[in-house]
């Protein structure tokens, strides 16, 4: 958004690189894993060298080692803070690139990147102004009934202002203050899908698009190549305020344009914003969302469903290397249950490319994170098929009754006495 970047995916500072170069910084607890309760485990156990790798990345990492023809390509949109982890655990199979808006930000990635297959555009990414969309935009503000102004976010954000001018860089891009740093120009918009021609990206896999001002009208730059692309999975920014007309970037909008174009809708991951009158604790290390608040944007996860009965032309006519890369986007999602169903739907075809077996193992690790010993794929599906308790949430237990039992019959027999006879003085509790 205009003057301030809103804190998604990449809630994390620029720089603070782990051992492997990858940006880790200070993710918040709840971006560090992927969600999930789980159970003690009783029956058999999955193999320990599995156990001791990385839940949430082994099956990806397993994709990654299998691919053989083709690599996982990956389209960023609005990368400052860098290119998300979890898509490095394709090592050597990866292809990225990245677009931001911020100068500073593109020189400081490319000094940093360690990847040879990862590079980085700095420009504001558009469309021609002779697009059939954009003329339809010209004339209309980006945002319609836009309550940043009146959130506690905004108010930390005016409190911190001259701090903020006179920080450096990593802490400016901490804050998504981008707009003060270096930027291109806005009057030379990158058309993405031309910029991707131009330098030989042919095939993508994952799209994302998080730059807070543009985000659904870059959206339609790409109307009309996510098939000649083979776009995989998108991870888009939406509004969850505006108002009906039909080039908002809200949520309605952009889920009406990618349903449209064969894409499902896997998640939605919701922010809050508290107002400013009644401030909620912040749920990220800098003022940005909060733990409670009104719902004001979200990442929505979509991605292509050849396991529904719908696309079974679609499933017929995709690689199987794509069908692995699905199902490693379904994983690092964190969603092993959709990853799975890629395995068992197509296991004979994916059985020349890796082991489907390991990797269902796999998955049935990552769907029980924090246990110790977690069942194997085969016993955790007899579990849930015998109606296990451990599928469910603890049932409700009534509170514990904390006041002493003489007490409570004292104050049992004050209430009757009262009830009695109103005009009567009770004895005190003693």
């Amino acid at each position: 958004m205009p003057g301030f970047r809103m804190n998604s995916e990449r809630d994390r500072p620029a720089g603070g690189r782990t051992p492997s170069g990858e940006i880790a910084g200070n993710l918040p607890e709840g971006r560090r894993g992927f969600p999930g309760t789980r159970q003690n485990a009783s029956l058999s156990t999955v193999p320990g060298f599995i156990r001791r790798m990385s839940d949430s990345t082994a099956f990806t990492a397993l994709v990654a080692r299998s691919l053989k023809k083709s690599m996982f390509t990956l389209v960023d949109i609005g990368c400052s803070g860098g290119i998300e982890p979890a898509w490095r655990v394709f090592g050597d199979r990866l292809s990225a690139i990245g677009f931001d808006a911020s100068i500073d930000e593109c020189e400081r990635l490319a000094r940093e990147e360690t990847h040879p297959n990862i590079r980085y555009v700095a420009g504001f990414a558009g469309l021609p102004a002779d697009h059939p969309f954009a003329v339809k935009m010209k004339g209309k503000p980006p945002f319609n009934r836009f309550p940043f102004d009146r959130f506690s976010a905004a108010r930390t954000l005016e409190l911190r202002r001259g701090r903020i001018e006179a920080a450096t860089l990593t802490e400016k891009l901490q804050h998504n203050a981008w707009n003060s740093t270096r930027l291109a120009n806005p009057d030379e918009p990158v058309v993405v899908p031309r910029k991707l021609e131009e330098l030989g990206y042919a095939d993508v896999d994952y799209l994302k698009i998080d730059i807070d001002s543009q985000d659904y009208q870059v959206l339609h730059s790409f109307d009309g190549h996510f098939d000649a692309l083979g776009l995989l999975a998108a991870r888009l920014e939406v509004c969850l305020f505006g108002n009906a007309d039909e080039t908002e970037q809200t949520f309605h909008n952009t889920d009406r344009f990618m349903r449209a174009r064969g894409f499902e809708l896997f998640d939605l991951e919701v922010r809050h914003y508290s107002m400013a009158a009644l401030p909620a604790p912040y749920a990220i290390t800098v003022p940005a969302q909060t733990v409670t608040g009104r719902t004001f944007q979200a990442d929505a996860l979509y991605a292509r469903d050849p396991a529904g009965r719908d696309w079974a032309e679609f499933a017929a006519a995709l690689s199987v290397e794509k069908l692995a890369k699905l199902a490693a986007i379904f994983s690092v999602w964190g969603q092993p249950d959709s990853a799975a169903e890629i395995l068992t739907k197509f296991g004979a075809r994916l059985a020349g490319l890796l082991d489907v077996g390991a990797g269902l193992e796999l998955l049935a690790v990552q769907a029980q994170p924090g246990v110790e010993r977690p069942l194997s794929y085969k016993d955790y599906i007899a579990a849930f098929e015998a109606d296990a308790r451990e599928f469910y949430p603890a049932p409700f237990a009534p509170p514990v009754l904390r006041t002493a039992p003489a007490m409570f019959w004292r104050r049992l027999r004050a209430a009757l006495m009262a009830l009695r006879n109103p005009d009567a003085i009770l004895p005190r509790d003693g």
